[in-house]
């Protein structure tokens, strides 16, 4: 039950103005204007109240198409698609709204609608005994007349006798209103009828908004909401990668809303809007042209049409003007499957567009039912006398407007032969929602009603009657599920619409594909192995990107200013590679890898180290031989002469000592050739450090017996029992000792160990065996340094003492080249760079032992060899030595 809204609003306002009045308290004040608006309301309050009936205010609201019947049903559809535009004056009533544009399709709808209920009135098995009716109003386009209308079907237009003191109530004159076709109607409608609980069902409003049961607690419909085809249409956009595309919507709330999911989907998807506008059909020419001037400047090649088909004929209109060809049109469901466009498409603008549309649909007895129809037996009814003579382009006699030029209509027209509009049935689809609409409400009254084979009395309540609605699921004839979910949406199923041209010119609507909502993300796209046809019949996919795809080994910068579509792509830095195309960064490759030349990849660094098979290697290699091998000719030729005096003269022992570290070292530099281990790595510094101060300590050893053997010569000299060869032996082995213990104790805290040098090069790893404590390395270095100084230092002093051949000037040559060699070691060596610093190693080395083993043994070996005759004691002394015992 229902208070008489229409027919009670000037009885109502004064009523709440004066509880208003009395609810307010004694602190509060009005304006004086506040006061006399009051104070008229009471007056007129008091006024209506002496009248016994309740009064509908305004002129009554006759519908359309009527039939009577035991339950009630509206329609609410637009026949006409304009009116004429009138100047109210606001000084008389205004006129009643003159409708023009007759819309055939809207007729179809109705015809669906009369079909549905027809078929249910004759079944034994639906509503058994109850004869449905309706009542379908013309609301023209308009969403206040859609208002108007939708008040005028809840409460009906006769006047309700009532005691003055009983409220004006009445049952609802229908139980549900099938319509509107448009979202904006449906948001007024459903927004005004939605307190009353009266259900609302829409065959192609698709707006998501009406999906807000909070506002619109009524509404349902049986087409997919407009967030499924948004989404879908995006994820379609993407498949085929276009980035950069421009958007065109209707300026009501079904463009807005779809264009506004779309956008969003859109973002997340990595796709780019050039540009965005909304239009509507009745803008002026200005605005249109301005869209088409948006279009001719940009670059995207691709359009996403959200528009509804009158506003796409009027945009095709233009455009066909212009002759604006060559771009890739994605349109939804208004227009995408609407045969009216396509044939306004003279200049091929849409050839190859591509959308979604509701699976196809064939209701048996439809199609028959429709062309069936004939002009009422009154021709009072305007309506259908309107759509006849526009249909036939005929007048009936008694039309005031008839002309000669013009055919009688008979009413016995038939319609097989006419080719318009209403004949065209591709819109089977959207007839199909209407039938399913009427049957959702059938079968909710079935079950009210508890129908077996025949339906109990009940007052029916509309509230209970939406409950049922939503909670029906039933089967189609033509075996189709039927069921609303919680937003009172059906499920989103779409077929994959291409606009294909025929050799005729007309365009077929091939499906292509399949977009189920209901399947998993990565499934829900199903595009069928068939051929489609792009703008301007090209058989290749279309390109439409800011930007072309940045291939492996380089990555995305964004333009200033730009959308992040529209980027450059940059080569990766040195030892960064991307291995995907768009990539946004470059990923560093792993330490022991590097970028190859086109940083699409990481390669495996080479590992560089001083080895056997390179060139500098074998060379070093050869010098270490070579060198241990000379040594061993010099100890076989002074072990051939040991008792030559030139070979006695200065403690054969240690030279033989001395020939065999020097054999040491010169092998000792093969530890540092070859990959390093951690063995290598301990053995070579310690082996280096341990065979140089052996062979210093020997040195040293000939240094000390040279000065004390000439000291012995003096009066009372006793030098030589201090130092005789007893303590020549230990002496080199204390000296040895300390750089043993030295070794042990950086082996023991912190040894040489292998180590990958990443830092020197970017693209080589040096493998070198790092110091563990560089204490320890410098260390052995100073001893050996220290060792050095002092062996020269003696050996200095001793080289002017008296003897033809003194051995001190040779051991002071070669400690001069030993230090030379050791002082220039130190910057080459940190200096160099990989392996280079291994081989300034060896070469130090080298360098020093045959520095020692030529100036200290080659001129002994040229005198042996070659100058036998001065290898006699009194050559060795010379002329006025004195004689030493």
């Amino acid at each position: 039950m229902y208070k008489y809204h229409c027919k009670l609003l000037v009885h109502v306002m004064p009523l709440c103005g004066f509880a208003l009045f009395v609810s307010m308290t004694s602190t509060q004040r009005w304006p004086e204007q506040g006061w006399a608006l009051l104070h008229l309301l009471l007056v007129v309050s008091f006024s209506q109240a002496e009248e016994s009936v309740c009064r509908r205010r305004g002129d009554p609201e006759n519908p359309q198409l009527f039939k009577n019947g035991d339950i009630m049903l509206g329609g609410v559809f637009s026949f006409h698609s304009s009116w004429k535009d009138r100047q109210d004056t606001y000084t008389h009533k205004p006129l009643p709204l003159q409708c023009t544009s007759l819309n055939f399709r809207e007729f179809q709808f109705a015809q669906a609608m009369l079909f549905a209920i027809e078929e249910i009135n004759n079944s034994t098995d639906l509503l058994p005994g109850i004869t449905l009716g309706y009542k379908i109003y013309d609301v023209c386009g308009s969403i206040a007349r859609g208002v108007r209308v939708a008040l005028a079907l809840a409460n009906d237009n006769e006047i309700a006798s009532a005691p003055s003191e009983a409220p004006c109530t009445r049952p609802a004159q229908v139980q549900a209103i099938m319509g509107e076709t448009s979202s904006s109607p449906c948001m007024a409608i459903a927004t005004v009828i939605g307190p009353f609980h009266i259900p609302l069902i829409s065959h192609f409003a698709t707006c998501a908004c009406l999906s807000d049961k909070t506002k619109y607690p009524s509404f349902l419909r049986t087409i997919p909401s407009d967030y499924y085809q948004s989404r879908a249409l995006a994820h379609l956009v993407k498949h085929f990668g276009w980035t950069w595309v421009g958007a065109i919507r209707t300026n009501d709330d079904y463009g807005n809303n779809g264009m506004a999911t779309f956008t969003e989907t859109a973002q997340q998807l990595g796709i780019c809007l050039e540009y965005s506008v909304a239009f509507f059909r009745t803008d002026p020419p200005v605005k249109i042209q301005k869209l088409v001037d948006i279009i001719k400047a940009s670059t995207s090649k691709v359009i996403v049409a959200f528009l509804s088909h009158m506003d796409m004929d009027v945009l095709l209109h233009e455009l066909s003007q212009h002759n604006l060809t060559g771009y890739q049109w994605v349109g939804s469901e208004s227009w995408i499957f609407d045969s009216q466009t396509a044939a306004m498409d003279m200049h091929h603008i849409l050839d190859g567009a591509i959308g979604l549309f509701i699976p196809k649909a064939q209701v048996s007895g439809m199609k028959e039912f429709m062309l069936n129809v004939k002009p009422l037996s009154s021709s009072s009814n305007e309506l259908f006398t309107e759509f006849w003579e526009t249909l036939f382009s005929c007048k009936f006699t008694q039309s005031k407007s008839s002309t000669g030029n013009q055919s009688k209509c008979t009413g016995d027209e038939d319609l097989t032969g006419v080719q318009n509009s209403f004949t065209d049935m591709s819109l089977m689809p959207i007839f199909y929602n209407v039938y399913k609409g009427v049957y959702a409400v059938a079968y909710a009254l079935h079950n009210i009603l508890g129908c077996n084979k025949t339906c109990n009395t009940v007052q029916l309540d509309p509230f209970t009657i939406l409950q049922h609605i939503r909670n029906i699921h039933f089967k189609t004839k033509e075996g189709d599920e039927v069921y609303f979910n919680e937003y009172g949406d059906p499920a989103a199923k779409y077929e994959i619409i291409n606009w294909q041209p025929t050799e005729n010119g007309i365009v077929d609507f091939v499906t292509v594909g399949l977009h189920d909502a209901s399947l998993p993300a990565d499934e829900q796209l199903n595009l069928q192995n068939k051929s489609l046809i792009w703008a301007q019949n090209s058989q290749q996919v279309p390109v439409s990107v800011c930007s072309e795809k940045c291939p492996p080994g380089t990555r995305k910068v964004l333009q200033k200013g730009k959308p992040i579509c529209c980027y450059d792509c940059l080569r990766c830095a040195e030892g960064e590679i991307s291995n995907i195309t768009d990539s946004i960064t470059c990923m560093r490759c792993d330490p022991e890898f590097w970028s190859n030349e086109r940083r699409d990849a990481c390669v495996k660094k080479e590992a560089e180290f001083l080895s056997y098979e390179e060139i500098m290697g074998a060379l070093l290699t050869a010098a270490s031989l070579f060198g241990t091998c000379l040594t061993a000719v010099v100890a076989f030729i002074f072990f051939r002469y040991r008792q030559t005096p030139i070979v006695r003269a200065n403690n054969s022992e240690l030279s033989f000592l001395l020939l065999f570290s020097l054999s040491l070292c010169f092998l000792c530099s093969l530890t540092f050739i070859g990959r390093p281990s951690e063995w290598s790595c301990m053995l070579r510094h310690t082996a280096f450090g341990i065979t140089f101060v052996l062979c210093i300590s020997c040195v040293l050893g000939k240094t000390i017996v040279v000065l004390m053997a000439f000291r012995a010569t003096l009066p009372g000299s006793n030098w030589m029992k201090w130092f005789g060869p007893v303590q020549q032996k230990l002496s080199v082995l204390g000296f040895t000792l300390i750089q043993v213990i030295i070794c042990i104790l950086w082996l023991s805290i912190s040894p040489p160990f292998p180590f990958k040098n990443f830092k020197e090069f970017k693209d080589k790893i040096i493998l070198e065996c790092a110091l563990g404590s560089p204490v320890g390395f410098w260390a052995v270095l100073g001893y050996i340094g220290l060792l050095a100084m002092l062996c020269f230092i003696l050996a200095f002093l001793a080289r002017k003492l008296p003897d033809n051949f003194n051995e001190a000037k040779f051991i002071t040559f070669s400690m001069l080249i030993f230090c030379a060699v050791w002082i220039t070691f130190i910057p080459a060596y940190v200096s160099s760079p990989g392996k280079f610093s291994v081989a300034v190693e060896i070469f130090a080395i080298l360098a020093s032992s045959f520095g020692l083993l030529i100036c200290i043994f080659i001129p002994k070996c040229y005198i042996i060899l070659l100058k036998p005759e001065k290898n006699t004691k009194k050559n060795m002394m010379g002329k006025g030595a004195q004689k030493s015992s």
